[in-house]
């Protein structure tokens, strides 16, 4: 199995919706705002290869959208996933899979490019995986979460025909994050306080453990349980799978992988008298070779 990061640039979002209950005076010194109240995040997608499959996490927000939609995130540093995928020599219809975590914009709108005015899939050979919950909401999403689902970025992956749902079976209930199998050496927590279903991969790598955060913790700043964005539909949800989350990962020592953290790809935990805390950040290649 080989593991890459995969950078498609930065965007901003508003720094209080990120981080929620918690006073600036708090966060902003955690991830500082600028003139506009806005912080600097990560669209960071990871590349899985295991065997014959080559399977993407996430694909970024893209390119496709106009220059007002723009405006309001400011994109900075911005590399298309073909000219990023370009400097590990594949190319996108090497792709097998894209495993999406969500169908928020920012996480798959770099699946979908417009091509001459016609919107196409920017993976042609690639299955797409999404939760069949998470599927149905984008579907008829609610009205607070309804401007996170662009309709351009959702049909044109039903309409290739390479759509593939995953079922999601009811939760027991028994105090942990529930887990559904995806490959051999792939399983996905799955999480609802954010939205519905999104799904965590979990990936086994040479006996270790490393965790696609998504939004459930966008960055090391969301480790403490009370970060929570005010972005999740379900916030005392978020908190509850967070912390049954963490006390797994600080038992079981997972590596986590942040898709939105500006300044830190991975970190490991450890127990603190405030609470689980970061130990060590590291880089994704640090991880894979020690």
């Amino acid at each position: 199995m080989q593991l890459h990061s995969i950078e498609t640039g930065n965007f901003k979002l508003d720094g209080g919706a990120m981080f929620g209950v918690v006073p600036k005076v708090i966060w902003n010194k955690l991830n500082p705002a600028d003139e506009n109240n806005l912080c600097t995040w990560a669209l960071r997608c990871l590349l899985i290869i295991e065997g014959d499959r080559k399977i993407l996490v996430d694909t970024g927000m893209g390119n496709k959208q106009d220059q007002k939609f723009f405006s309001h995130y400011h994109p900075s540093n911005t590399l298309s996933l073909q000219d990023a995928l370009l400097k590990l020599n594949i190319g996108v219809h090497e792709i097998t899979d894209v495993l999406l975590t969500h169908l928020h914009f920012d996480h798959v709108g770099g699946a979908v490019k417009n091509k001459n005015g016609i919107l196409e899939t920017v993976f042609p050979n690639a299955t797409y995986w999404i939760s069949e919950p998470q599927w149905a909401l984008a579907q008829n999403p609610n009205k607070r979460e309804k401007a996170s689902f662009l309709r351009e970025n959702i049909e044109p992956i039903k309409a290739s025909g390479r759509l593939k749902l995953i079922s999601i079976p009811a939760y027991a209930g028994n105090n942990k994050v529930q887990e559904i199998h995806f490959s051999e050496n792939i399983s996905c927590f799955v999480v609802h306080g954010h939205t519905s279903a999104m799904l965590l991969p979990k990936i086994n790598y040479n006996g270790n453990t490393l965790v696609y955060m998504a939004d459930l913790l966008p960055s090391v700043g969301h480790i403490p349980i009370a970060y929570v964005m005010g972005y999740d539909m379900q916030p005392l949800v978020t908190l509850n799978e967070k912390e049954l989350f963490l006390q797994d990962a600080v038992q079981n020592n997972y590596t986590l992988f942040f898709e939105h953290d500006a300044q830190n790809e991975c970190c490991n935990l450890q127990v603190t008298e405030k609470g689980i805390r970061v130990n060590q950040t590291f880089t994704l290649s640090q991880f894979t070779n020690k």
